[in-house]
């Protein structure tokens, strides 16, 4: 049994059903597989919703990686590339996601259904920061430059949030929000005002010792 197939069947069953799977079992008998051939792939249920969050990612990278002028793009043009893609493929199973909205909150950070999304998310993020580092394009800033990756997080979903709720034409509102974002976004990690701010923090804390 292949691991989107299930993932598939997942998703087909919330929309049909409006709720979850009680079981596997009841999971492995519309797939017309046995319970063992499901746990051959997943452990869980709850395994299978992270993995459908996952693969939507994971597609919206290779998509990007396979584009030869994606290579060649700043850090921030990158994440509003990838922001881009990522709502678009979204796209293909927004009922689903509305119909998730139920059981879950998107505005969670911790969201246990997105724990593997923001992992992989935070690696793909960190590695945008690091190229930025080299370029200038991001400020490396001692005690705060490792947790820029949680600021981004919150970021997408506040993207995600935004499109969920954006009823506009072709979502063009949502594309205008990730543009906005991300400049902050960029403009806050990179060498400005920030630093400015921090230095004159330092002096009134010293100046007082």
């Amino acid at each position: 049994m292949e691991k989107n197939i299930i993932r598939d069947t997942y998703v087909r069953f919330n929309l049909e059903h409006g709720r979850e799977p009680y079981s596997v079992f009841e999971l492995a008998k519309l797939l017309n597989e046995s319970e063992e051939a499901f746990y051959v792939q997943y452990a869980s249920l709850k395994a299978v919703e992270k993995d459908v969050w996952l693969s939507k990612f994971q597609e919206t990278l290779e998509q990007l990686y396979n584009d030869p002028v994606y290579a060649g793009y700043s850090s921030r043009e990158k994440l509003l590339a990838f922001y881009f893609m990522w709502v678009q493929n979204l796209l293909k199973m927004r009922s689903f996601i509305l119909q998730r909205k139920k059981s879950f909150s998107f505005r969670d950070l911790r969201a246990d259904n997105l724990s593997t999304l923001r992992l992989a998310f935070h690696d793909y993020v960190n590695g945008l920061l690091r190229e930025g580092e080299e370029t200038k394009e991001v400020k490396g800033r001692k005690y705060i430059s490792d947790k820029y990756v949680h600021g981004f997080w919150i970021q997408l979903l506040f993207v995600l949030n935004y499109w969920i709720d954006d009823e506009s034409s072709e979502f063009e509102q949502t594309d205008a929000a990730i543009e906005k974002a991300v400049n902050l976004s960029f403009k806050l990690v990179s060498e400005n005002t920030f630093d400015t701010l921090l230095d004159f923090g330092k002096f009134i804390f010293q100046s007082k010792r």
